[in-house]
């Protein structure tokens, strides 16, 4: 069993670092909410009065931050992590920032002699309880063979998607083209119904068909349909649409950045950021169906 630093303890991370130490993993927890702090140690975590200190001398240190400026602050600079690890811990930062932030810290870890990796999930909430999440991983092979001894606690795929910021770059992907067929699939169940169809019905013939896609497969969007959906538990997240619109500016940077015409990425965030400001920010992102039906 290994010991593991984990560092930031929300919707994500919480979970996360309990299936770490359901694994059976050492695990000295920091976070700013000393709410989840305690919870984690009645799990069994140690808890730690800073980064710097959950981190000293462990095998892995594991992050799950909300946006790249936390990122930077955790690891570079004279007071950052990095400075302070040696070169045998593993760094995996599971959060979904810009691409050149993870950039950045990948280049300074491997100037420091310390194993990074960018390990953005998907999955959302329930798939960090069930530790079911997939990984997408940016770094270099050495350094991913020893991350999946540890992610596979946590995950069931784990992919390496290439060097330094292709994790965050495949997450970007992903999270842009799963915004798109959520609100078509919304779309077409409205669509549908306004028409006299059964959405549940529609949503049969949809998954024998060539419009089969995840949204309508495992988080049917329409109330009623599908038990375990949040539709049909009052759009509770699951994956709320304020972290939709956080990912789908990620997608944007991208996109503008490499020259690619994202036309349907592009709508996609103006109509999630529309439905974020009409007050939906905390609701779980495939309530996109109620923006249509307004």
């Amino acid at each position: 069993m290994a010991t593991v630093a984990f560092i930031g303890l929300g919707n994500m991370g919480g979970p996360m670092a309990g299936n770490l130490l359901a694994a059976g993993h050492a695990v000295t927890v920091f976070d700013l909410s000393s709410e989840a702090c305690a919870h984690m140690r009645d799990l069994g975590a140690r808890v730690a009065e800073s980064a710097q200190q959950a981190a000293a001398g462990v095998d892995y240190v594991i992050s799950m931050l909300p946006a790249g400026k936390h990122v930077a602050a955790t690891y570079l600079g004279e007071d950052g992590l990095l400075a302070a690890l040696d070169s045998t811990t593993t760094v995996l930062d599971c959060s979904t920032i810009d691409a050149e932030t993870a950039r950045s810290v990948g280049a300074a870890a491997a100037e420091a002699g310390i194993g990074f990796m960018d390990s953005p999930v998907s999955g959302g909430v329930a798939a960090a309880a069930a530790g079911t999440l997939a990984f997408m991983c940016g770094g270099d092979a050495a350094t991913f063979d020893k991350a999946k001894l540890i992610l596979a606690d946590m995950g069931r795929n784990i992919f390496h998607a290439g060097p330094a910021g292709a994790g965050q770059v495949a997450k970007a992907c992903n999270n842009m083209l799963l915004a798109i067929h959520m609100i078509g699939s919304c779309e077409a169940l409205e669509m549908g119904a306004r028409n006299g169809l059964d959405p549940a019905v529609l949503s049969q013939i949809m998954l024998a068909s060539s419009g089969r896609n995840w949204s309508l497969e495992v988080y049917n969007p329409y109330p009623g349909v599908m038990d375990s959906a949040p539709a049909s538990n009052g759009y509770k997240p699951g994956f709320m649409v304020d972290l939709m619109v956080k990912d789908l500016g990620l997608a944007q940077q991208i996109a503008q950045g490499s020259h690619v015409d994202n036309a349907l990425g592009q709508l996609a965030s103006q109509l999630y950021e529309r439905h974020q400001q009409a007050g939906n920010g905390q609701r779980d992102f495939s309530s996109i169906l109620e923006a249509l039906q307004s």
